[in-house]
């Protein structure tokens, strides 16, 4: 076959060896591009165009892991490069199928080469104080744990552009909870599959072979094939992993095709440790003493919480009642999509014991108890290594409209982490899920508004100072006799944010309808098992459950989400809500209200006015923390 090649530069001046000269050449093969570079640098800077359909990408090193990405090569126009690392000083082939010839990628020039990659901040929604990846896409956070006095927080992580794919496992670090720093991605995609959640421990005891206080990460191994369970290691307290020769470790033995996101933990009552797997609409137990062979104890959940759903991302562990270490529970999270109250994902979770076999729920199949009541709370696992508290954190987006967000530079931020405690009110147990006390390091000053007793509304102008949107208003709230009370955070443009008690309806609401962008949410796509059960077990209602259940509902993102207040006791409540440059976040008496719901204002909210319908209401201990890193 006729081969055509194409100069497309050379003596390309290198970053960090000026005297040595590259040669990049590009050829045709069939449907396969071949792009040849010599003396390469650090990176080829790939142009991406988001809207257009993913090609194949390889480097190829005629190596047993070399893997094809999937990546959305600029076609008619360039929204954005992504690095894609080479050879560095020695000869590099990468290989491209399925890009036609006449692909904007393929001009000159358009392919760059570089041994410098800035991922300074290029984004205007970039949150000013959470977690975010330095670039590309992240989803469901993974393989958290605690070690040496580190805070390690892994994620699903896409590398080549801000819409989901390729996953890997990216990295973080903190020593504080607060101010995170970017490290290498501890697994990658490799020729197996894509790599999807999961978790990681800290083998105290060396049971799986690789010596004491080793780290194992437990992760799903995902292609056209199916999904399966493999495990990986590290001796270097997390940095570097190296994935088990005997991968997979875990198989279905029913052949189902949604099988994935383990959570491994130390059972002590046999000494033994457990794997929790979401399998389709139940989560199956699995028990093992290596890590490696595993096998099959139990199942629980099918039929169970709020209804459609699909089982994701479980967590499981044992909290005192109360603060009781006498009286303890064992608390299952699990994460649904769709399943939702205002449409796609949220977070739920079952109470209940468990004897090293079977999980018995303290409730009947048909209560769901949801952790965060927002529309933007999703993933939520906790920290293993962490001794006498149990710290989680969240994916703050939603599945119907995560790779629609109005942002180009990256995709996806974590919650605040949060602590979580089990409380009882009226014969139930409860989960409360509240910011952890170290986030007021982000504090950096206070304005302080005197008590309100308000009729109907006190305006309050230029609370904020923050250009970033980010500050924290911390209230108390005593609403007497009034049918609704609150308040609402707004810009010059009229853009706002509500936040009030309905105390007719019992509900706490956030309004978000006129946030700042809110149309990409006519783009937003229900799960097909929501838009199924729309169909089927909804025929006689106009609206869809969603639109039904939501307040002021417009379209899927904006809409207000609801809390109900019995959850809280009292005749006042208690308010902190966090407020950053996409996001709020609100805690009512201590996490047993949380709220989580992504914002798009096109300016900062700097004002607030208060107010109260039907009555007065009392609003004291009013502080407006400004907050930054």
């Amino acid at each position: 076959m006729k081969t055509k090649k194409i100069l497309i530069c050379t003596a390309l001046a290198c970053i960090t060896m000026p005297s040595v000269a590259q040669k990049m050449t590009l050829s045709h093969k069939g449907d396969t591009t071949i792009v040849r570079i010599e003396q390469s640098t650090k990176y080829l800077l790939l142009p991406i165009e988001e809207e257009k359909s993913e090609c194949k990408v390889l480097l190829d090193n005629q190596k047993k892991d070399d893997t094809w990405m999937d990546i959305r090569l600029a076609q008619d126009t360039i929204d954005y490069y992504v690095p894609f690392k080479l050879n560095e000083g020695e000869t590099s082939v990468v290989k491209i199928l399925g890009l036609p010839t006449t692909a904007l990628a393929l001009k000159n020039n358009q392919m760059k080469l570089s041994n410098e990659w800035s991922i300074a901040n290029t984004d205007f929604y970039r949150p000013s104080y959470h977690h975010t990846p330095p670039y590309g896409w992240m989803n469901d956070p993974n393989g958290m744990f605690y070690k040496d006095g580190v805070y390690h927080l892994c994620y699903q992580y896409n590398p080549y552009g801000s819409k989901w794919g390729n996953m890997h496992w990216g990295h973080a670090i903190s020593t504080d909870l607060v101010h995170w720093k970017q490290v290498a991605p501890t697994l990658t995609r490799d020729p197996l599959g894509h790599i999807f959640s999961g978790s990681a421990v800290v083998d105290k005891n060396g049971t799986a072979g690789y010596g004491k206080d080793a780290i194992v990460a437990a992760f799903t191994y995902a292609n056209d094939k199916g999904q399966t369970q493999g495990i990986a290691y590290s001796t270097d307290g997390g940095y570097h992993f190296t994935k088990y020769e005997g991968n997979p470790v875990l198989t279905p033995f029913d052949g189902l095709k949604d099988f994935r996101d383990p959570k491994v933990f130390w059972y002590e009552p046999v000494k033994k440790w457990y794997m929790i797997v979401s399998a389709d609409k139940e989560m199956r137990f699995y028990a093992s003493s290596d890590l490696k062979k595993w096998d099959y104890v139990g199942a629980f959940g099918q039929g169970y919480g709020a209804q459609p759903n699909q089982f994701e991302c479980p967590d499981f562990f044992e909290l005192p009642v109360d603060g009781n270490p006498n009286h303890k529970k064992y608390v299952m999270i699990v994460n649904i999509n769709p399943g939702c109250l205002f449409g796609g994902s949220a977070t739920e979770y079952f109470i209940g014991d468990f004897d090293g076999k079977n999980f018995i729920p303290d409730t009947k199949p048909k209560v769901a108890k949801f952790l965060d009541w927002g529309k933007d709370h999703y993933a939520t696992v906790t920290f293993s290594g962490v001794e006498g508290r149990t710290l989680g954190i969240a994916w703050m987006s939603n599945w119907q409209y995560a790779n629609i967000t109005p942002i180009k530079q990256y995709r996806g931020a974590n919650t605040l982490p949060r602590e979580l405690s089990l409380f009882s009110k009226d014969g139930e147990i409860y989960m409360a899920s509240n910011v952890v006390p170290e986030v007021k390091a982000l504090r950096k000053n206070t304005h302080t508004i005197k008590d309100q007793t308000v009729n109907q509304k006190a305006t309050f102008k230029n609370v904020s100072e923050s250009k970033d949107n980010a500050f924290e208003v911390e209230v108390d709230i005593t609403p007497g006799k009034s049918k609704r009370a609150g308040f609402v955070l707004y810009n010059e443009k009229g853009e706002k944010v509500d936040i009030y008690l309905d105390l007719a309806a019992g509900k706490l609401v956030m309004d978000r309808t006129e946030s700042g962008l809110t149309e990409f949410g006519n783009r937003a796509v229900p799960h097909d098992i929501e838009r199924e059960f729309d169909i089927h077990e909804h025929r006689e209602v106009k609206d869809t459950f969603r639109k039904k259940n939501s307040i002021n509902y417009k379209n899927d993102f904006a809409l207000g989400t609801w809390a109900p207040l019995n959850l809280c006791e009292g005749k006042t409540y208690h308010l902190n809500v966090f407020v950053d440059k996409c996001s709020v976040e609100i805690f009512v008496d201590g996490g047993r209200i949380s709220m989580t719901n992504l914002v798009f204002p096109t300016e900062a909210y700097k004002d607030i006015d208060f107010y109260s319908n039907g009555g007065k209401t009392a609003f004291k201990n009013i502080k407006i923390h400004q907050l930054s890193l």
